[in-house]
């Protein structure tokens, strides 16, 4: 079983992990959040300075935890796609560096399978086929996963990711970056039934609407009017009752599609990932909905929600263990579909 040094820059997080198959022998984040507040988001020049200053350090912290040399480590990885392209190009360059000083294999990960990869990390004895519901700020989307690099689309957000509308209802309603923290904890001081919102159904050219796909700008535009309509009225925003009816609209939404979808499909089980599955309000509905169904929902430990590196780790020692490996001209993409996951490997025949 392989062990690999991993290293994750797509966004706002310096990671770097020592993973040994399914299992974390280290992981360290490195936060960028204080450092983008006080821009209201992250700022992709300042990013990748950020992990300029703090990658070194990291990776040295990474092996010392894991208590292990270079001779133990058969493979260095780094998330590839999709991302910010300089952030990303710290973490692949410093990747394929390690690999070439210390002669490993490397090996480029897309973003989006090590957050399906998460789940392992929890769940080692978990096989597929299942359904995976990948919610981030970039992402929202259904995923069929078949085998390791081997995924089908089956639904997913026309317009803004979940976490994208949870970062732009928490500005409206000031409660600043990153938003969907805020509005979780402030979502349970308030009455998620104060306000009805809308769920952003997609309508079918024949009629009716999509089963799987969804959509977040709509109900972002009707938080938008509720709180103009607060202000027109010289009365002060119950907050809290809007952050909790905006939450539970946004929970409701992705349950009513991802059971349905899993119904649909026969799926047993189904597994979420990416920052958005640490909401608490998705946790519930989506528990309790599959238990009503005879379903298992599982989700990564809260540490594995947001983005690290033992999730790319994971995602990385399985492609290792069946001979994929990357070229080292590899480059970054700032935008890559998961069913692409393949065209960064070739295989390694001896």
């Amino acid at each position: 079983m392989a062990t690999v040094l991993a290293i994750e820059t797509s966004c706002d997080e310096t990671a770097v992990a020592i993973v040994n198959n399914r299992k974390v022998c280290s992981s360290i984040v490195a936060s960028q959040i204080p450092v983008h507040q006080q821009y209201g988001g992250v700022v992709p020049e300042v990013a990748s300075r950020q992990h300029l200053e703090t990658i070194n350090g990291a990776i040295a912290i990474a092996l010392e935890q894991a208590e292990i040399d270079w001779n133990k480590i058969d493979g260095i990885a780094a998330t590839c796609a999709p991302g910010l392209v300089g952030a990303l190009l710290v973490g692949l360059t410093a990747a394929k560096t390690l690999a070439m000083v210390h002669h490993k294999p490397f090996l480029g990960v897309h973003h989006l399978e090590g957050h399906i990869y998460a789940t392992y990390l929890s769940e080692p004895t978990l096989e597929p086929p299942f359904l995976s519901l990948l919610v981030s700020g970039g992402h929202t989307s259904l995923i069929c996963v078949k085998d390791c690099g081997d995924y089908e689309t089956l639904g997913e957000t026309r317009d803004d990711a979940a976490g994208e509308a949870f970062d732009k209802v928490a500005r409206l309603l000031c409660l600043g970056y990153p938003g969907g923290p805020a509005i979780d904890k402030l979502a349970k001081q308030g009455n998620p039934q104060a306000f009805i919102l809308p769920e952003g159904k997609i309508s079918l050219p024949d009629g009716g609407y999509h089963r799987y796909d969804a959509s977040f700008s709509g109900l972002k535009t009707a938080v938008l009017r509720l709180v103009q309509q607060f202000e027109k009225d010289g009365q002060s925003l119950p907050t809290a009752d809007v952050a909790a009816s905006f939450q539970e609209t946004v929970a409701r939404s992705l349950t009513k599609r991802v059971i349905t979808c899993a119904l649909d499909y026969g799926f047993s089980t189904i597994a979420i990932g990416g920052g958005v599955a640490a909401n608490s309000g998705l946790r519930q509905h989506l528990q309790k909905a599959a238990q009503t169904h005879n379903l298992r929902v599982l989700f990564p430990p809260l540490k594995f929600c947001t983005d690290n590196a033992a999730m790319i780790g994971c995602a990385a020692a399985d492609h290792l263990n069946r001979g994929h490996t990357s070229p080292l001209t590899l480059g970054v993409h700032s935008r890559l579909a998961l069913t692409q996951v393949m065209d960064l490997y070739q295989l390694v025949t001896h």
